[in-house]
């Protein structure tokens, strides 16, 4: 690899460590607040909204300066929405400034990889990157509990603290300000990241004219009679997925009597029940075999509804390991599908540019109607239930289409199947 594969790489944990680590502080922020528990469940879509709204420009804004450069505006734009955390403005405006950040940034960092490395090492590249964001996942949700935890406001109340705690009233005030320096850590590895010889590309005069394309290709995409199998199953297990990191924490609250700090290290459990599923699906299955899965996203809305019969940590530890690796073992296969279909119908960075949408529309979606439920007066365990039954029985809607379409066209589908088959033995 490339020296500057390996900045690249330092760049995207300090970013993602930062992102994990400021949701919970941003959750603990607005329980310090006495903020309504529905504005804590928006902190999710609000950070999901730029991703959809400027989806059709983002990809094209990432082409048209140098990728590290791109990087390091993205995380400046954080930087601000960190701080004005710390000011009067709300923080659900502030979290959804960080949001826009990270909308602009995604398409840097998966692009600069095509750019500076060759075919042969992507695969390799793309491990190394997912590899670092689970960790970061992880490590980054751990450091945010931690952060707000009650040492630190015991700190902040001691006297060689004094000064501290006069200027910042709280421990997840004084956590943001910390996420500051890693956000800039970040930004200094952003700006030692080579600029390539890839020609830039000029973003054009009227912002619209990139609208047309995006559209068509969303709706090839969705027309596609495998693509649209695979594209509404990654969408929906990153819209449970996106929102789980709120509903577990609000889960231990209302369930165990867990503060935040408590609670951050079960959402690091779901994460690492999913890296494991991930490994296992990577290694015992093959791309033509992606449907075969589509009954664990019915298991997973299952799964939801089943946490709030769990009263004991003992118990609650394993299930949520299982619940991340079914998410885990279902998402790598469908993820393959969908990126080999997108690829053979309008090429790869269309295609993601398309998935990002739909997935944090997803999100978006999903996160409104849970908030809207808990502001609505459901109690915690009433809204992770509709949830989880929302999610199992679209998941059972889309596994229905799916054998709808082999019904109809089960030429084509077998087909579009054989050609994966061989494009992932010779591929």
């Amino acid at each position: 690899m490339k020296r500057g594969f390996y900045t690249i790489m330092a760049a995207q944990f300090c970013s993602s460590l930062a992102d994990n680590a400021l949701f919970v502080v941003a959750v603990e922020l607005l329980r310090s607040r006495a903020a309504p528990e529905w504005q804590a469940a928006a902190l999710v879509p609000m950070f999901a909204l730029f991703y959809v709204l400027l989806a059709p420009w983002v990809g094209a804004f990432a082409d048209s300066r140098p990728k590290g450069q791109v990087m390091f505006i993205s995380n400046a734009i954080k930087v601000v929405g960190c701080l004005l955390m710390l000011t009067p403005v709300h923080p659900l405006l502030a979290y959804s400034l960080v949001g826009l950040g990270a909308a602009a940034y995604s398409p840097a960092k998966y692009g600069i990889l095509t750019e500076l490395l060759p075919p042969s090492q992507l695969v390799k590249a793309n491990g190394w990157i997912e590899g670092l964001t689970i960790a970061s996942i992880i490590l980054g949700v751990v450091l945010g509990g931690q952060l707000v935890s009650p040492r630190v406001a015991a700190w902040l109340g001691g006297h060689e603290a004094a000064w501290l705690g006069a200027l910042l009233p709280g421990a997840a005030e004084v956590a943001i300000v910390g996420l500051v320096g890693v956000y800039a850590l970040a930004a200094a590895f952003n700006l030692r990241i080579p600029r390539t010889t890839a020609p830039l590309r000029h973003l054009p005069s009227n912002p619209l004219a990139l609208l047309p394309d995006f559209w068509r290709c969303n709706l090839r995409l969705w027309r596609d009679h495998l693509g649209q199998i695979s594209l509404a199953t990654t969408t929906l297990f990153w819209g449970v997925s996106g929102n789980l990191r709120y509903i577990v924490l609000a889960w231990a609250a209302a369930a165990l009597g867990y503060n935040t700090t408590q609670a951050s290290s079960l959402v690091g459990v779901v994460a690492v029940g999913t890296a494991a599923g991930a490994i296992v699906a990577s290694v015992r299955m093959r791309i033509d075999q992606a449907p075969r899965v589509m009954p664990l996203g019915i298991a997973m809305g299952l799964l939801v509804v089943g946490m709030v019969a769990i009263r004991d940590v003992w118990v609650a530890a394993p299930f949520l390991v299982l619940l991340g690796a079914l998410g885990g073992f279902l998402v790598v296969p469908m993820n393959a599908l969908l990126q080999h279909r997108g690829h053979n119908l309008m090429g790869a960075g269309r295609s993601i540019a398309v998935q990002n949408f739909n997935e944090q529309a997803c999100i978006l979606g999903l996160g409104f109607m849970y908030s809207a439920a808990t502001g609505a007066g459901l109690s915690a365990f009433g809204a992770i239930t509709a949830f989880g039954l929302l999610v199992a029985v679209v998941m059972a809607l889309i596994q229905r289409w799916h054998a709808r379409n082999l019904r109809r066209y089960p030429h084509e589908l077998r087909r579009l199947f054989e050609i994966a088959r061989r494009d992932d033995l010779h591929g």
